[in-house]
């Protein structure tokens, strides 16, 4: 291992470092709770405001405060000085991800899989997999970054940014990828899962840090940090029993379709990932900016996906589950992608 891969493994702790063993084991309870207690998770699932999943969004919320915690404010206005990343992470995410996902959809879906895949059915996965290219992640990222010890202030800010072209890009994209001009985005659905997911965290991190500092330096920022890091991997276990509990009977039930619906967004993850980080490398981006804009197009806003998939195609349609089966390989394709990214984090230079 090199001295950055240990450098980079000193800085978590025991517990984030077997963090791939904890998830196997949090989706192997989510799916056995989900097939003997349907009805509470049921229950869980049937509290939403807008399409945003209550007890999700505080887990979420919970995950991603901490990590706020570290923005600093008064960083901000120097992010103009490295504009690489932000150019990364804008032209993957809105150039490239949306029709490389379509692509592989139309292949998969549409001539690989023919013979397995009834031609009905695999117009609906391909709508499910274009919603989910044309939604880059917008919470989670913050946990990936974190992982990799990415500047949050820096995160925050590409974040942003694309949650703005969100508002105004998604439809129109997703309306011609599917051919269609009478999509119907469920607004609500977007804007109050940027207030949960982004703008309240962030408050309640600027209040926390403030008061730290005031305290005690950014020595207290760092120890506070330290303190509540296993509260935010625990929110990320929970939330992964929460998701695999919802979709339990779905997964179970339908194993093979699950598994050709995943490969070709497993190939989609892995090779918008690598664009983006050979990007990085070429262009010698800082490793703390470079792992974050790569794992902002890897990682998908689930839950707009499965909004608009249910919004336009039903509950029980194939669009929905294709958007389901996004969330089951997202975790595990981003865990091994944390990992990769903090074993080669000497290929760039330091910030």
């Amino acid at each position: 291992m090199s001295d950055h891969a240990r450098e980079a493994e000193a800085g978590l702790g025991t517990f984030e470092r077997l963090l791939s063993l904890w998830v196997a084991l949090a989706i192997g309870a989510g799916l056995l709770l989900g097939s003997v207690m349907p009805g509470v998770f049921g229950a869980l699932a049937a509290l939403e405001v807008a399409s945003v999943n209550l007890p999700v969004a505080v887990l979420i919320w919970a995950m991603v405060y901490p990590m706020m915690v570290g923005v600093d404010f008064g960083s901000l206005a120097h992010i103009g000085e490295r504009p690489k990343g932000l150019a990364i992470t804008l032209v993957v995410n809105w150039l490239v991800k949306p029709f490389t996902m379509a692509a592989l959809g139309v292949l998969f879906f549409e001539h690989v899989f023919a013979a397995w895949i009834a031609p009905e059915d695999a117009q609906a996965y391909l709508a499910g997999v274009i919603l989910l290219g044309a939604a880059p992640c917008t919470a989670m990222v913050f946990v990936w970054s974190n992982l990799t010890r990415g500047d949050p202030t820096y995160t925050l800010v590409q974040v942003s940014v694309n949650d703005v072209i969100m508002v105004f890009a998604f439809a129109p994209i997703v309306a011609v990828l599917l051919g269609v001009t009478d999509i119907v985005v469920p607004w609500e659905t977007l804007i109050l899962s940027v207030v949960l997911y982004v703008l309240l965290p962030l408050l309640a991190g600027l209040v926390t840090r403030s008061r730290l500092v005031r305290q005690g330096g950014e020595a207290a920022v760092d120890a506070f940090k330290a303190k509540v890091a296993p509260f935010s991997i625990t929110g990320l276990l929970v939330t992964v029993v929460l998701l695999f509990g919802f979709q339990a009977q779905v997964i179970l039930s339908q194993p093979f379709v699950i598994l050709l619906i995943a490969i070709p967004l497993l190939i989609q993850s892995y090779g918008i990932f690598f664009l983006a980080y050979g990007w990085a490398r070429l262009w010698k981006v800082p490793f703390n900016v470079a792992a974050p804009c790569a794992m902002i197009g890897t990682s998908n806003f689930f839950e707009l996906a499965v909004a608009v998939a249910i919004s336009l195609f039903g509950l029980g349609s194939g669009a929905a589950l294709a958007t389901v089966v996004g969330v089951l390989v997202e975790v595990p394709v981003m865990l091994s992608l944390v990992a990769f990214a903090n074993r080669t984090r000497g290929w760039f230079p330091t910030d």
